[in-house]
């Protein structure tokens, strides 16, 4: 890893904005992109938080975008009573004035990972500029807090991400299972009769 930031140092913050972009165009088992800022800054305590949360917000959020465009591919693997089921939400998000800022602004701000959310809008097919400028706006937040912190959190986090990748997989596995989770709600009844129902679970046809 630490080859990786030497590597991408060298090109200064334009480095870090194409290791970031790269990152989250990944569907899983990538580190925090929080995590590579802080780590970043340790290195070279010149880099300015402040640019490293700008830099890192617009690489995350690139990278997201060819994420969720990826993932709308795998769509037509689903039920069409699941289609319906999240088209239920992306309609609802839509008629509301900032419904998609406020979705993706509220989940950006916090640290997160965000590779399950735009996997899921990429199933909505979800379209509006409001997504990416709400995440954009979250994670700049959310970066320049955690990158002003990380005297205090890096370490412990660091150590639970160096064994066999042990930190990434728990965090993946339980994104993967909130996605599921989500997906697998009935959004029409939620929305129109306030009623929690589950869509039957099926294997989605290969």
């Amino acid at each position: 890893m630490m080859d990786i930031f030497s590597i991408f140092s060298q090109f200064s913050y334009f480095g870090i904005f194409l290791l970031l972009v790269l990152v989250n165009t990944a569907p899983i088992l990538m580190p925090p992109t929080w995590l590579i800022l802080a780590s970043f800054h340790a290195l070279d305590d010149t880099l300015s938080p402040a640019l490293l949360a700008i830099v890192g917000a617009t690489g995350a959020t690139i990278g997201r975008v060819a994420l969720m465009y990826t993932s709308g591919f795998f769509r037509k693997f689903m039920s069409e009573e699941r289609k319906s089921s999240l088209d239920g939400i992306a309609n609802y998000l839509k008629s509301k004035k900032i419904g998609y800022f406020l979705a993706s602004f509220l989940f950006a701000s916090t640290p997160l990972p965000s590779n399950m959310l735009f996997i899921g809008y990429g199933l909505m097919r979800a379209k509006s500029v409001q997504i990416y400028t709400g995440f954009w706006l979250g994670r700049v937040t959310s970066y320049y807090v955690m990158i002003s912190i990380s005297h205090v959190v890096l370490t412990p986090f660091a150590k639970l991400f160096e064994d066999r990748m042990l930190g990434i997989i728990l965090v993946d596995v339980l994104s993967i299972l909130i996605l599921v989770f989500f997906a697998c709600i009935n959004w029409n009844m939620l929305i129109t009769q306030r009623k929690i129902q589950f869509v039957k679970p099926k294997l989605w046809r290969l």
